[in-house]
């Protein structure tokens, strides 16, 4: 595994590329909207059942790092098989749970798919080359799982977890049966910011990073912050835009009082 791409030179050069690709994507996306939701674009192309969409989008990730954890002789290691549970259980939840919940009949561009098909293989080989793979052998022992970091870590993972699925519970109950239309998320951290959904999967990665202690754990939360800050710029926008006055001033676009 450490032939090629898996050197640790390798390695590194890639987390370097992809800390300057998340720049690029962060000031382009205050540009170009996501084409899926109610930013649908024909623009993009080709649009199929975003439930499907969700599940082709995300099950790289899945499938990739699983395979680097397969493959590890490090693979029942307490430590790195407590990351690969933590791992899943956002990934698995996202991948076959989450587009089951979706209600209505949205679509999403192929496009988008493929875009985050390589952002989830890009990503999981970024987490499961280190962990299974290049960290050295004395790092991620049993004892790593009583530390400071590692606990504090699980706590702000869970946390991020929690406001996560809370969120996404909140948007996906907005609209009655029947209803299509637009409504102000109420509840929980939406009564502070735009997008609640965002903010925790942010505190979920950036619990990651200080688990994990790793580069390729903080370019992933600065990736996520890349990818969604811009957007929940953009879903603020659309909501006063929409909304008028009846859309809360107060609320911040993604971190509750700074951002």
């Amino acid at each position: 595994m450490r032939d090629g791409v898996n050197t640790p030179d390798a390695f590194h050069a890639f987390l370097l590329a992809m800390t300057g690709l998340a720049g690029v994507v962060f000031v382009a996306l205050f540009f170009v909207d996501a084409g899926y939701g109610q930013y649908l674009d024909r623009v993009w192309g080709k649009a199929i059942d975003n439930r499907l969409g969700w599940v082709l989008m995300e099950l790289p990730v899945v499938i990739v790092f699983a395979l680097y954890w397969g493959l590890s002789p490090r693979r029942f290691a307490p430590t790195p098989l407590a990351f690969f549970a933590l791992f899943n259980l956002h990934y698995l939840q996202r991948t076959f749970v989450f587009p089951l919940l979706i209600r209505g009949r949205d679509a999403m561009p192929v496009s988008i798919i493929l875009f985050g098909m390589i952002f989830n293989t890009a990503n999981a080989y970024m987490q499961g080359v280190w962990i299974f793979w290049l960290a050295p052998e004395d790092r991620y022992t049993a004892a790593w799982l009583a530390t400071p970091q590692f606990l504090g870590g699980l706590a702000i993972f869970l946390a991020g977890f929690a406001i996560n699925l809370h969120s996404d519970h909140v948007i996906r109950t907005l609209r009655a049966p029947g209803d299509t239309g637009f409504h102000i998320p109420r509840g929980g951290l939406f009564e502070y910011v735009t997008a609640a959904n965002y903010f925790g999967e942010l505190v979920e990665w950036i619990g990651w990073a200080v688990m994990t202690l790793s580069w390729s754990g903080l370019v992933f939360a600065l990736w996520t912050f890349a990818n969604l800050g811009p957007r929940a710029h953009r879903h603020r926008a659309w909501y006063r835009e929409t909304f008028g006055d009846a859309y809360p001033a107060t609320r911040r676009r993604m971190i509750p009082f700074v951002y």
